[in-house]
Protein backbone atom coordinates (compact mmCIF):
# COMPACT_ATOMS: atom_id res chain seq x y z
CA UNK A 1 0.00 0.00 0.00
CA UNK A 2 1.49 3.37 -0.90
CA UNK A 3 1.31 6.27 1.00
CA UNK A 4 -0.99 8.40 -1.09
CA UNK A 5 -3.66 5.44 -0.84
CA UNK A 6 -3.44 5.98 3.20
CA UNK A 7 -4.64 9.36 2.49
CA UNK A 8 -7.63 8.47 -0.20
CA UNK A 9 -10.69 9.07 1.68
CA UNK A 10 -11.13 12.33 2.93
CA UNK A 11 -13.69 13.96 4.97
CA UNK A 12 -14.17 17.99 4.84
CA UNK A 13 -14.60 20.42 7.58
CA UNK A 14 -14.83 24.28 7.27
CA UNK A 15 -15.83 27.31 9.43
CA UNK A 16 -18.32 29.33 8.71
CA UNK A 17 -16.29 32.48 6.57
CA UNK A 18 -17.12 33.20 2.76
CA UNK A 19 -13.20 32.17 1.71
CA UNK A 20 -13.88 28.47 3.92
CA UNK A 21 -17.35 27.53 2.47
CA UNK A 22 -16.01 29.01 -1.59
CA UNK A 23 -12.75 26.05 -0.69
CA UNK A 24 -14.91 23.46 0.75
CA UNK A 25 -17.13 23.70 -2.26
CA UNK A 26 -13.79 23.39 -4.74
CA UNK A 27 -12.62 20.52 -2.97
CA UNK A 28 -15.87 18.31 -2.45
CA UNK A 29 -16.54 18.52 -6.24
CA UNK A 30 -12.78 17.56 -6.87
CA UNK A 31 -12.15 15.10 -4.36
CA UNK A 32 -15.94 13.74 -2.94
CA UNK A 33 -16.55 14.09 1.00
CA UNK A 34 -16.39 11.03 2.90
CA UNK A 35 -18.13 11.02 6.73
CA UNK A 36 -15.46 11.37 9.02
CA UNK A 37 -15.88 7.97 10.62
CA UNK A 38 -15.26 6.31 7.36
CA UNK A 39 -12.49 8.62 6.17
CA UNK A 40 -8.84 8.14 6.05
CA UNK A 41 -7.79 12.18 6.66
CA UNK A 42 -9.78 14.62 8.18
CA UNK A 43 -9.16 18.70 6.02
CA UNK A 44 -9.70 21.11 8.09
CA UNK A 45 -10.22 24.67 5.90
CA UNK A 46 -10.34 27.62 8.17
CA UNK A 47 -8.02 29.33 10.96
CA UNK A 48 -6.88 28.27 13.91
CA UNK A 49 -10.14 28.25 16.26
CA UNK A 50 -11.44 26.09 13.33
CA UNK A 51 -8.32 23.62 13.84
CA UNK A 52 -8.91 23.65 17.45
CA UNK A 53 -12.80 23.14 17.23
CA UNK A 54 -11.94 19.58 15.04
CA UNK A 55 -9.18 18.55 17.63
CA UNK A 56 -11.42 18.85 20.14
CA UNK A 57 -14.39 17.04 17.81
CA UNK A 58 -12.51 14.61 16.79
CA UNK A 59 -10.39 13.85 19.66
CA UNK A 60 -10.93 10.29 20.53
CA UNK A 61 -11.37 9.47 16.57
CA UNK A 62 -7.97 8.79 15.79
CA UNK A 63 -7.91 10.49 12.32
CA UNK A 64 -5.10 12.67 11.06
CA UNK A 65 -6.53 16.16 10.90
CA UNK A 66 -4.90 18.20 7.77
CA UNK A 67 -5.29 22.19 8.11
CA UNK A 68 -5.53 24.58 5.32
CA UNK A 69 -5.80 28.63 5.91
CA UNK A 70 -8.45 30.13 5.20
CA UNK A 71 -8.86 32.08 8.43
CA UNK A 72 -6.24 35.12 9.47
CA UNK A 73 -3.14 33.95 11.72
CA UNK A 74 -3.24 30.10 10.70
CA UNK A 75 -0.67 29.24 13.18
CA UNK A 76 -2.00 25.59 13.18
CA UNK A 77 -2.30 25.40 9.07
CA UNK A 78 -1.21 24.55 5.94
CA UNK A 79 -0.56 27.00 3.33
CA UNK A 80 -3.94 27.57 1.29
CA UNK A 81 -3.42 26.00 -2.18
CA UNK A 82 -6.42 24.83 -5.08
CA UNK A 83 -4.27 21.95 -6.38
CA UNK A 84 -2.30 18.84 -5.60
CA UNK A 85 -3.96 18.10 -2.32
CA UNK A 86 -3.61 13.99 -2.73
CA UNK A 87 0.11 14.74 -3.09
CA UNK A 88 0.12 17.45 -0.91
CA UNK A 89 -1.13 14.64 1.88
CA UNK A 90 0.73 11.93 0.46
CA UNK A 91 3.93 13.69 1.80
CA UNK A 92 3.01 15.73 4.84
CA UNK A 93 4.74 15.04 8.13
CA UNK A 94 2.96 14.06 10.95
CA UNK A 95 3.01 15.39 14.48
CA UNK A 96 1.13 13.99 17.54
CA UNK A 97 0.28 15.88 20.40
CA UNK A 98 -1.90 15.17 23.75
CA UNK A 99 -4.29 16.90 25.50
CA UNK A 100 -4.50 18.27 29.33
CA UNK A 101 -7.27 16.76 31.44
CA UNK A 102 -9.07 19.06 33.96
CA UNK A 103 -11.07 18.49 36.43
CA UNK A 104 -12.72 20.93 38.32
CA UNK A 105 -14.55 21.27 41.53
CA UNK A 106 -16.68 23.85 41.99
CA UNK A 107 -18.52 25.27 45.41
CA UNK A 108 -21.40 23.16 44.92
CA UNK A 109 -19.49 19.85 44.97
CA UNK A 110 -19.81 18.80 41.61
CA UNK A 111 -16.73 17.51 39.53
CA UNK A 112 -16.58 19.19 36.04
CA UNK A 113 -14.18 17.23 33.20
CA UNK A 114 -12.95 18.92 30.08
CA UNK A 115 -10.11 18.12 27.71
CA UNK A 116 -7.73 21.34 26.95
CA UNK A 117 -4.56 21.40 23.61
CA UNK A 118 -3.51 24.40 24.42
CA UNK A 119 -4.34 24.85 27.96
CA UNK A 120 -5.98 25.00 31.23
CA UNK A 121 -6.69 28.94 32.40
CA UNK A 122 -7.88 30.07 35.95
CA UNK A 123 -8.85 33.59 36.76
CA UNK A 124 -10.15 35.67 39.29
CA UNK A 125 -14.41 36.25 38.47
CA UNK A 126 -14.78 39.73 39.85
CA UNK A 127 -12.53 43.10 40.57
CA UNK A 128 -10.53 41.02 43.28
CA UNK A 129 -7.36 39.51 42.75
CA UNK A 130 -7.47 35.58 43.50
CA UNK A 131 -5.60 33.80 45.96
CA UNK A 132 -4.49 30.60 44.88
CA UNK A 133 -1.90 27.47 46.26
CA UNK A 134 -0.52 25.59 43.90
CA UNK A 135 0.58 21.92 44.69
CA UNK A 136 2.61 19.56 42.07
CA UNK A 137 2.12 16.20 42.63
CA UNK A 138 0.77 16.60 45.97
CA UNK A 139 3.44 18.80 47.16
CA UNK A 140 3.10 22.95 48.61
CA UNK A 141 5.06 24.46 45.81
CA UNK A 142 3.13 27.69 46.46
CA UNK A 143 0.82 28.99 49.04
CA UNK A 144 -0.57 32.06 48.09
CA UNK A 145 -0.11 33.26 45.02
CA UNK A 146 -2.12 36.27 44.56
CA UNK A 147 -2.81 37.42 41.02
CA UNK A 148 -5.26 37.67 38.13
CA UNK A 149 -4.85 34.23 37.56
CA UNK A 150 -2.90 31.28 36.66
CA UNK A 151 -2.80 28.81 33.62
CA UNK A 152 -0.95 26.04 32.49
CA UNK A 153 0.12 24.95 28.79
CA UNK A 154 1.11 22.68 26.44
CA UNK A 155 3.86 22.84 24.45
CA UNK A 156 1.34 23.07 21.21
CA UNK A 157 -0.27 25.60 23.18
CA UNK A 158 2.98 27.21 24.47
CA UNK A 159 2.84 29.83 21.59
CA UNK A 160 -0.95 31.30 21.97
CA UNK A 161 -2.66 32.49 25.62
CA UNK A 162 0.75 31.06 27.18
CA UNK A 163 3.50 33.92 25.34
CA UNK A 164 1.01 36.60 25.44
CA UNK A 165 1.29 36.44 29.54
CA UNK A 166 5.20 36.36 29.01
CA UNK A 167 5.35 32.60 29.58
CA UNK A 168 7.98 30.50 27.60
CA UNK A 169 7.54 28.57 24.59
CA UNK A 170 8.07 25.71 24.53
CA UNK A 171 9.51 22.84 21.77
CA UNK A 172 6.99 20.90 20.40
CA UNK A 173 8.76 17.55 21.00
CA UNK A 174 9.86 18.31 24.66
CA UNK A 175 8.34 16.85 27.62
CA UNK A 176 7.03 19.79 29.47
CA UNK A 177 4.46 21.84 30.72
CA UNK A 178 4.38 25.87 31.48
CA UNK A 179 2.66 26.94 34.56
CA UNK A 180 2.36 30.41 34.20
CA UNK A 181 1.17 33.25 36.57
CA UNK A 182 -0.91 36.43 34.90
CA UNK A 183 -0.52 39.40 35.89
CA UNK A 184 1.22 38.42 39.33
CA UNK A 185 0.66 40.44 42.37
CA UNK A 186 2.46 38.47 45.26
CA UNK A 187 4.93 36.88 45.54
CA UNK A 188 5.97 39.45 42.82
CA UNK A 189 9.42 38.08 41.61
CA UNK A 190 7.53 34.43 40.91
CA UNK A 191 7.41 34.26 36.88
CA UNK A 192 5.86 30.60 36.67
CA UNK A 193 7.69 27.07 36.41
CA UNK A 194 8.50 24.70 33.69
CA UNK A 195 7.18 20.99 34.53
CA UNK A 196 7.76 17.22 33.41
CA UNK A 197 4.72 17.32 31.73
CA UNK A 198 4.33 13.73 33.84
CA UNK A 199 3.75 16.52 36.98
CA UNK A 200 0.20 16.57 38.46
CA UNK A 201 -1.01 20.17 38.99
CA UNK A 202 -3.68 21.04 41.86
CA UNK A 203 -4.79 24.57 41.94
CA UNK A 204 -6.78 25.52 44.96
CA UNK A 205 -8.66 28.71 45.85
CA UNK A 206 -7.97 30.52 48.73
CA UNK A 207 -11.43 32.64 49.98
CA UNK A 208 -13.28 31.07 46.96
CA UNK A 209 -16.01 32.98 48.92
CA UNK A 210 -14.71 36.42 48.37
CA UNK A 211 -12.26 35.60 45.85
CA UNK A 212 -14.47 33.45 43.15
CA UNK A 213 -12.81 31.55 40.81
CA UNK A 214 -13.57 30.48 36.82
CA UNK A 215 -11.45 27.55 35.23
CA UNK A 216 -11.59 27.52 31.22
CA UNK A 217 -10.27 24.62 29.21
CA UNK A 218 -9.73 26.15 25.70
CA UNK A 219 -13.03 26.97 25.13
CA UNK A 220 -15.02 24.83 28.06
CA UNK A 221 -15.64 26.90 31.21
CA UNK A 222 -16.48 26.28 35.04
CA UNK A 223 -17.52 29.18 37.42
CA UNK A 224 -16.95 29.12 41.00
CA UNK A 225 -14.18 26.46 41.36
CA UNK A 226 -12.58 25.75 44.70
CA UNK A 227 -9.75 22.88 43.05
CA UNK A 228 -8.77 22.04 39.70
CA UNK A 229 -6.49 18.87 39.17
CA UNK A 230 -4.33 19.18 35.50
CA UNK A 231 -2.51 16.31 34.08
CA UNK A 232 -1.49 15.59 30.46
CA UNK A 233 -3.40 12.70 29.07
CA UNK A 234 -0.81 10.45 27.19
CA UNK A 235 -3.56 8.12 26.30
CA UNK A 236 -5.11 10.39 23.67
CA UNK A 237 -3.04 11.26 20.95
CA UNK A 238 -4.50 13.66 18.20
CA UNK A 239 -2.47 13.53 14.88
CA UNK A 240 -1.70 16.76 13.02
CA UNK A 241 -0.09 16.63 9.40
CA UNK A 242 2.03 19.30 8.22
CA UNK A 243 3.90 19.87 4.81
CA UNK A 244 7.61 19.43 4.72
CA UNK A 245 9.27 21.90 6.28
CA UNK A 246 6.46 23.42 7.98
CA UNK A 247 5.99 21.59 11.19
CA UNK A 248 4.35 22.48 14.41
CA UNK A 249 8.06 22.26 15.34
CA UNK A 250 9.21 24.24 12.95
CA UNK A 251 7.19 26.91 13.54
CA UNK A 252 7.59 27.14 17.12
CA UNK A 253 11.16 27.50 16.60
CA UNK A 254 10.98 30.44 14.45
CA UNK A 255 8.26 31.89 16.95
CA UNK A 256 11.11 32.27 19.00
CA UNK A 257 13.01 34.07 16.34
CA UNK A 258 10.41 36.26 16.30
CA UNK A 259 8.93 35.82 12.77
Amino acid sequence: MTRKSRYARIAFVASSSPEARQALDLFVRRHGDHRPEDCDVIVALGGDGLMLQTLHEFMMAGKPIYGMNRGTVGFLMNEFREDALPQRLAAAEMTAIHPLVMRARDADGLVHEHRAINEVSLFRQTHQAARLRILIDGKERLSDLMADGVLLATPAGSTAYNLSVHGPIIPIGSPLLALTPISPFRPRRWRGALLRNTARVTIEALDADKRPLAAVADHAEVRAVVRVDIHMDRAVSMRMLFDPGHSLDERILREQFGY
